[in-house]
């Protein structure tokens, strides 16, 4: 399965880091595809936020570009997502995700809440 964890409130401006861990048979499909974040809002559709590739290639949003960094940790099974500088337009649920051809993964989600 995959968790994800890390979500909280916090204050405009500050940080937090979300983590996607692995486990089961889902470590395998892991270490081998890549995988992203999502995030979806109240009353908004799923979005990707960030992507990373196998061979740790990334991809962002234009809205969270030079703030959120996606990285993976393929010995501990767990990709992060570091975010920074957070808006209240951040707060939503965050998905971890791994796309196969085959099948997609999902995490649980982790809220994150941005307040003034």
């Amino acid at each position: 399965q995959l968790q994800a964890s890390g979500g909280g409130l916090v204050q405009i401006g500050g940080s937090l880091r979300l983590s996607c861990a692995a486990s089961g048979s889902i470590v395998r499909i892991m270490r081998i595809n890549n995988m992203g974040w999502y995030r979806q809002a109240p009353g908004k559709q799923r979005e990707l936020v960030a992507s990373i590739t196998t061979f740790g290639s990334t991809n962002y949003a234009d809205s969270v570009k030079g703030r959120f960094t996606i990285s993976r940790d393929n010995a501990k099974n767990t990709v992060y997502l570091q975010m920074n500088s957070l808006k209240p337009d951040d707060t939503a649920v965050y998905y971890c995700k791994i796309w196969t051809s085959l099948n997609d993964y999902w995490g649980q989600g982790t809220l994150v809440t941005v307040s003034s």
